[in-house]
């Protein structure tokens, strides 16, 4: 029996509808939208890849670059160990089928300059240009403009001056302290001295040695010069010691040139001599002490040597002394040091001071070359 209310008709799935009905939704457009992102999504993918690789292969050619620069930099300043280079700018290769680098840092460790070795050299170039085609076939290189330091370690100077028995620390922004021992004829003597450090010229450092002392137990202090206050003289202790003992002091008041030299008279030297009394009342005065310290014993050695050996000094320490002449043990302490001059272009100092770790001088150089 049919329904008094039949069902009404469903409509066509591709049927229109009246207007004003909403649209059935439309399955195959959505379909279509994923799909166009999944190929954007892959596109991006690819480029960062293809990124990736170009930026990869650019490190690569800078770092093969900076290998055979160093090799090549060793070969032709025939230096001991193969610097380290550092190519600046990014990306590399457009620079390299330019011929032109925007910077290159070269650092060198160990070079020899005269007696002493720069702990290193480190010094930036601008604007470099190759003469090559590649950077296998890289011939030479144009450095317009450099800039830089080098560094004079005191570790460095301590083992090749000092011998680790003498050395050198900060003092000042130019100044170095010297302290140590220096052995002379079988004895180690206290060393101290004082080094100023300047630039000399355009290319070289140089030192001024001042203050120098060997310092022989509490006995003597030599001082190499020939200026009065210079010379192998008592300490204030020892001398003052020599007053007191009257075996020392007779036996320093039996030497005329020693007399004369304190300025004591005649007369008061005999009764000295023989009075106990007299003598403690001339070794007692205060000026007596001072002029015992301004005898300069080295005067003594070769006519006088019992007197010496009466001292407690060593007759052969005393002739070694008197060859350790100022420039010989100034050339010991020097410092002083000239960079080597360029096949091409200019290098110069353009200034020194002395830091925590050692000397360190700024460099400067334009129109140099390195080719073949």
């Amino acid at each position: 029996m049919r329904s008094p209310h039949p069902t009404p008709a469903q409509p066509h799935p591709y049927s229109y509808e009246e207007p004003g009905q909403p649209a059935p939704p439309n399955h195959r457009r959505s379909r279509r939208r994923p799909r166009r992102g999944r190929v954007a999504l892959k596109a991006v993918a690819s480029l960062a890849v293809l990124a990736a690789f170009l930026t990869l292969a650019d490190r690569w050619a800078v770092l093969y670059a900076e290998h055979r620069a160093a090799d090549t930099l060793k070969d032709r300043l025939r230096l001991t160990a193969a610097p380290e280079v550092e190519i600046g700018g990014f990306p590399f290769l457009p620079q390299l089928a330019g011929r032109s680098l925007d910077s290159v840092k070269v650092t060198v460790p160990d070079v020899a300059a005269d007696r002493i070795t720069l702990a290193s050299v480190s010094a930036t170039a601008h604007d470099v240009r190759l003469d090559g085609d590649g950077p296998t076939s890289v011939r030479g290189l144009s450095l317009p403009e450099l800039h830089g330091d080098a560094l004079l370690s005191f570790a460095d100077m301590d083992r090749e001056l000092g011998a680790s028995q003498v050395t050198f620390r900060e003092a000042g922004h130019d100044r170095v302290a010297v302290r140590g021992t220096l052995p002379v004829a079988g004895h180690d003597l206290r060393l101290r001295a004082d080094v100023r450090v300047a630039r000399d010229g355009e290319r070289g450092v140089g030192t001024r040695i001042g203050g120098m002392r060997l310092d022989i137990g509490d006995l003597a202090t030599y001082r190499p010069g020939s200026r009065a206050s210079q010379g192998l003289h008592l300490t204030r202790e020892s001398a003052a010691e020599v007053a007191r003992e009257t075996r020392r002091a007779r036996a320093v008041l039996a030497v005329p040139s020693v007399v004369r030299a304190l300025g004591v008279p005649d007369s008061t030297v005999r009764e000295a001599q023989r009075s106990d009394t007299a003598l403690s009342r001339l070794t007692g005065r205060p000026e007596f002490v001072r002029q015992a310290m301004r005898l300069n014993l080295l005067d003594l050695a070769l006519a006088h040597p019992e007197l010496l050996e009466r001292l407690g000094l060593d007759p052969a320490l005393l002739d070694a002394l008197s060859r350790l002449t100022r420039p010989v043990l100034a050339d010991r302490l020097s410092l002083g040091f000239q960079l080597p001059e360029p096949p091409s272009g200019d290098l110069r100092l353009r200034g020194v001071h002395v830091e925590k770790d050692g000397i360190r001088v700024r460099i400067e150089g334009s129109g140099l070359a390195v080719g073949p």
